[in-house]
């Protein structure tokens, strides 16, 4: 289990909070109590949970080179077909994840391709499975086309504790699957807008692996 560099820096910045409480209590509360265990308790508990937040697990690639693969750890909440009406402009399939905080919150390309288009959107923090936050939130629209012309647009969606995505996009650039697409800190959403006819493979309420669950295939 490694670390995440997007966590370097606030995992140090929250070692020295949480380190601080403790020292602080001794110089002016000397005489432990209860109170005492209880708050280095809960010092421990956060630092571990900041620290874990930014794990980044070794993960095994889903075999099938032809697969769609979950960009994502966490919970299949939307499963529909939609209108979508910001790139594609044309009925898709839409396959929406919710990342909770206990989740890991790395994102991969879910599949090889070029990236034809990116653009980063400013919006609110509605929680992240409410119906409007892939259109309404801080946002990322990413659209992959391979080599069979096939293309799927994903989003990176802030959640109402999430207030920063990092996105390692750029347009024009060639990705494999399985590469790092970025990272959402602090809970949230990636939806992926597939074409109709995808057969897809995960049903609604189920908890997913990033790049072992397999989302879908495309139409042949």
């Amino acid at each position: 289990m490694k670390i995440h560099k997007e966590g370097y820096t606030l995992i140090l910045i929250f070692f020295l909070f949480f380190a601080a409480i403790p020292f602080l209590t001794e110089i002016f509360c000397p005489v432990h109590t209860l109170f005492h265990w209880i708050l280095y308790f809960a010092c421990f508990a956060g630092f571990t949970f900041i620290v874990s937040f930014f794990r980044l697990p070794k993960r095994h690639l889903a075999l099938d080179k032809d697969a769609i693969v979950s960009p994502a750890d966490g919970k299949i909440v939307v499963i529909e077909k939609v209108f979508e009406d910001k790139y594609f402009k044309e009925e898709r399939i839409q396959v929406s994840i919710f990342m909770s905080p206990f989740n890991v919150h790395v994102n991969w390309f879910p599949m090889t391709g070029k990236v034809k288009y990116y653009e980063y959107h400013e919006g609110r923090y509605l929680v992240a499975w409410h119906p409007k936050s892939s259109d309404a939130n801080e946002r990322t629209t990413v659209v992959l086309e391979n080599k069979q012309g096939q293309n799927i647009l994903v989003r990176q969606i802030a959640g109402a504790v999430a207030r920063r995505i990092v996105s390692y996009c750029t347009p024009g650039s060639d990705v494999k699957k399985g590469e790092q697409l970025g990272f959402i800190k602090f809970g949230s959403r990636v939806d992926l807008f597939l074409p109709v006819g995808t057969e897809i493979l995960v049903r609604k309420n189920q908890k997913v692996k990033g790049l072992e669950t397999i989302i879908g295939h495309f139409p042949s």
